[in-house]
Parts: structure tokens; C-alpha cells; sequence
């Protein structure tokens, strides 16, 4: 992985978190306990905080940027961008979804592949949203991605277990 610290700023990673070594982790960022960062993830801290909290994850290829919160034990899904946006608890974002500056996505919320959360926009809590630019469409007050979280701190743990490079 690569840990790189901007104007003095260094990221902070817990020991029980699992950051891949293809990631880029830079400036203020905090990666909490069981926080999983996948292969070519990168999350830029250089224009404020960015803070995974504890069990989140987020996937291959996506990218965080500005001042950012991933909820606990929340899903951002491969290749999805989350820029100076909020995602709640066991929220989902997913696969190639965009949430902008100012979003909020509530806690155990759906934003759907490929969907688009516009500028300042509010996701309820258990909310399912949909389209470009993304639009509620349902209440899902219990929905199976609400668990995406504990999966994934299960297969960091298998990851590293299991691991290792080969030349």
C-alpha cells in the first residue's frame, strides 16, 4: 500500500484494519478498526478529512476525495467515487455509483449501480436510489446489503490469512 502524508498530515490506519497493497492512501485520512480499503482504491485527504469508520469498506478501484465519512460498516462498491459526501451506517453505494459534494446517504440505504447522487442531495435512512441524477424510489426497511459489512470484514480477515505475492 502506499501511506503518503500531505503538508504534514499523515494518514492514521488501525492495526485491525485491512488496507490493500495496491492502495493509495493519502493526507488526512483515518481508516478505523476492521475498515477494509481493496485493490487500487485510492482515497485523497488533501482537501479534508476523510474517515472510514469502523467495518467499512470500499472496493476495488473506487475513489474518495475531500472532506468524506463512510459509515460504519458501509459498502462503497467497485469503482464508485464518494467526493466531500456523507454515506451512513450499512449504507451501500454501488458498483460505478457517483455521490457528490454535500450528499448525504442515510444509514442502510441503497444507491444503485451506476446511479448518480447530485450536489447536496438527501438519501433517507433505508431508502433505495435510483437513476442519473438518482431518485428515491422505495422504502426497504431491511434490506440484505444492509449486511454487505460484516461479509467484508470477514473476507479482509480471509485475505489476510491467506495472501501473499508471487514473483
Amino acid at each position: 500500500m502506499v501511506l503518503r502524508s500531505f503538508e504534514g498530515t499523515a494518514p492514521t490506519v488501525h492495526e485491525t484494519a485491512r488496507v490493500d497493497e495496491t492502495a493509495v492512501v493519502i493526507g488526512d485520512v483515518t481508516i478505523e478498526a476492521e475498515a477494509s480499503v481493496w485493490p487500487n482504491t485510492t482515497l485523497r485527504g488533501d482537501s479534508g478529512a476523510i474517515v472510514l469508520r469502523e467495518g467499512a469498506n470500499v472496493q476495488d478501484n473506487a475513489v474518495c476525495h475531500e472532506g468524506c465519512e463512510i459509515g460504519p460498516y458501509a459498502t462503497v462498491g467497485h469503482t464508485a467515487i464518494v467526493h466531500a459526501a456523507t454515506v451512513g451506517e450499512r449504507a451501500t453505494i454501488g458498483m460505478g455509483a457517483t455521490v457528490l459534494d454535500g450528499a448525504h446517504v442515510g444509514d442502510r440505504s441503497l444507491v444503485a449501480a451506476g446511479s448518480v447522487v447530485t450536489e447536496d442531495t438527501e438519501i433517507p435512512s433505508e431508502h433505495i436510489a435510483v437513476g442519473t441524477p438518482a431518485e428515491v424510489r422505495e422504502h426497504v426497511p431491511d434490506s440484505p446489503w444492509t449486511y454487505a459489512g460484516e461479509h467484508y470484514v470477514e473476507l479482509a480477515k480471509r485475505h489476510e490469512r491467506s495472501s501473499e505475492l508471487i514473483d
